[in-house]
């Protein structure tokens, strides 16, 4: 698709509200015409009112819309942000004129938190009107209003609770016992020819360092994830190892503390012994689906079967809140598939239930090779979305934390649901940018968000484990002067 713009410095939120429209669009600024007769013209006029113009043709037929807003006397970032969601909305209306049909049920929003959006308009014009906001201004549908409500309600007294100097901490472990064929985490595969000393080493030390640095500044972990990858790749006694560090380096006693066990095929009952052992209060189990075809297709090295056998194992050993994952959309699946997974998943009765949105990563094997996979439509993957959300109410869920990612089947969502007491703290602090996080291991990405929730900053681990190992004294006193400023 050709585009002509004013503005380039948006060329990337343009392209996320074209990608809802025509997913595979390769979007070029430039003279030369597309090949498939496309060209999209955006221009932006900000002289007292922010006002976009936007026309869209196709095969000689012109589309287009304008659209202005006032300025409020912003300036900076906040005069970014208000331009930003102007041109978006132009964008937006201009091809839902064209692609008429497209089911788009957030709207013009990407690259945003529906819940923090939603949260932040009630915090400035009351619930009334942020709610119509939502619906006239954004386009969002009145069934996703209705969740990003529900969840900011669930969400209010996490956020009450927190103290000033609380923080999250996290541990990565980047590494699997396959590659999901979706996946495109910077993960590694281990093998049985796999050295992992020099990583445990350097994360054992990451710890200590990090642990250091809270005490030193006065921050209070309130929460813990150990992710991945995936953490119960480690041996148990490589899991004893590092959960012996951790737990002598930070006050995890009485805390919140999930760990990712994740693949079936990578959980033992010794293993989940070791982290009952060091105070572990939350885990997921995670079959992604409950068909056993499904599980080979996309690359996952058990069956539905294991999954029901380890999460009767973490539950026979005393894990009082189990996670559940399912991924909707996934290759040759359709509702009879998603309604099976669902009825497996009801019968053990997990405590959380997460159901993803399939989304289709360019670094992923699915996206290499999408043309040997049969993916589900739009519609299909709406309707297998709402079976989940309906199942989760079922067991006496609600929905407690929501996340989107790009190129998602149908702009969709990821949501976590949860039984009453089973909400993952981390989960809400993380997703919703409310939380400082103290992150350890390659690729672990350290935050700190200020008070008033306007300023934020990050300091990446690299993903490369040898980097990861070099420079970890740099790393820690990157971050260490980021806390301090």
């Amino acid at each position: 698709m050709k585009l002509e713009t004013n503005i380039p410095e948006y060329y990337n939120d343009i392209c996320e509200e074209i990608r809802l429209f025509v997913p595979d669009a390769e979007v070029a600024i430039g003279d030369r015409a597309s090949d498939d007769g496309m060209t999209l013209s955006v221009d932006l006029a900000a002289d007292g009112r922010f006002a976009s113009r936007v026309s869209f043709t196709r095969n000689g037929e012109v589309f287009s819309y304008s659209y202005e807003t006032p300025h409020k006397g912003e300036d900076g970032i906040e005069l970014k942000r208000y331009a930003k969601r102007n041109i978006k909305v132009a964008i937006f209306r201009c091809l839902r004129k064209t692609y008429p049909d497209r089911l788009i049920p957030w709207g013009s929003l990407t690259g945003i938190r529906p819940t923090r959006l939603l949260s932040e308009l009630e915090k400035s014009m009351g619930v009334s009107e942020a709610e119509r906001v939502m619906r006239e201004e954004f386009d969002v549908s009145p069934e996703k209003i209705a969740l990003a409500k529900e969840i900011t309600d669930v969400q209010r007294p996490v956020f009450a609770s927190a103290k000033p100097d609380d923080i999250g901490v996290y541990i990565g472990v980047p590494f699997c016992r396959t590659r999901c064929l979706y996946c495109s985490f910077a993960s590694e595969v281990r093998t049985k020819k796999t050295d992992m000393s020099a990583y445990l080493d350097a994360l054992a030390k990451d710890i200590v360092l990090g642990s250091a640095m809270t005490k030193e500044l006065g921050l209070e972990p309130r929460s813990f994830y150990f992710g991945g990858g995936t953490p119960t790749v480690l041996t148990a006694e490589e899991l004893d190892r590092i959960l012996d560090v951790l737990t002598s380096a930070y006050p995890v006693a009485g805390k919140e503390f999930t760990v990712e066990a994740g693949r079936p095929d990578t959980i033992t009952r010794e293993k989940l012994l070791v982290l009952k052992a060091y105070g572990v209060t939350r885990i997921s189990v995670n079959p992604q689906t409950m068909c056993d075809r499904t599980l080979r297709l996309v690359g996952r090295d058990h069956t539905a079967e294991d999954i029901k056998r380890c999460f009767c194992e973490a539950r026979g050993i005393g894990f009082g809140s189990i996670n559940m994952d399912l991924i909707a959309g996934l290759p040759n699946e359709d509702e009879r598939d998603m309604e099976h997974s669902l009825e497996e998943i009801k019968k053990l009765d997990p405590d959380c239930l997460t159901v993803h949105t399939l989304a289709i990563k360019r670094a992923s094997r699915l996206k290499e090779h999408m043309s040997d996979y049969v993916l589900p439509s739009v519609e299909t993957v709406e309707r297998m979305v709402r079976l989940g959300r309906e199942c989760a109410k079922s067991m006496g869920m609600k929905p407690y934390y929501m996340y989107r990612q790009k190129y998602m089947a149908g702009n969709l969502e990821n949501v976590g649901y949860s039984k009453e007491g089973h909400i993952c703290v981390y989960n809400i602090d993380m997703m919703e940018d409310r939380m400082s996080i103290i992150a350890h291991g390659a690729g672990a990405m350290t935050k700190r968000v200020w008070p008033d929730g306007g300023r934020i900053e990050r300091v990446p681990n690299p993903k490369d484990i040898a980097t990861y190992i070099e420079k970890l004294p740099a790393v820690n006193a990157e971050r260490k002067e980021m806390f301090k400023a």
